[in-house]
């Protein structure tokens, strides 16, 4: 009879450490939604930076082989004219930023 008790103690006692460690453990449940968030939030960041690649390869490809593209930037971040245009740069409105620099060109 003491012996069936002891074996039911130590049982009982081995389902509780083991139930601890499985939700509570380095490796249980809690640990395993953290590492979860945080692979999510890593794929999130990849995709985001596949999606700022890929328009940055576009860009490229574009000052690589469109005048028309180069002569829009250059128009637009540098504030280059042609011969027969007249600039007005009014206060207070900014069209790219005021030193020639998109606020994109910026990030890194």
């Amino acid at each position: 009879m003491f012996a069936r008790r002891l074996v039911l103690a130590v049982s009982l006692l081995l389902n509780m450490v083991l139930t601890y460690n499985m939700i509570w453990g380095d490796h249980g449940i809690i640990a395993y939604k953290e590492l979860r968030r945080r692979c999510d939030s890593l794929e999130e960041r990849i995709r985001q930076a596949g999606e700022s690649n890929l328009e940055l390869s576009k860009e490229i490809r574009l000052l690589q082989s469109d005048e028309k593209y180069i002569e829009k930037i250059i128009r637009n971040r540098l504030n280059f004219v042609r011969d027969n245009e007249i600039l007005y740069i009014f206060p207070g409105e900014t069209h790219g930023d005021s030193a020639g620099v998109l606020p994109n060109e910026t990030k890194n």
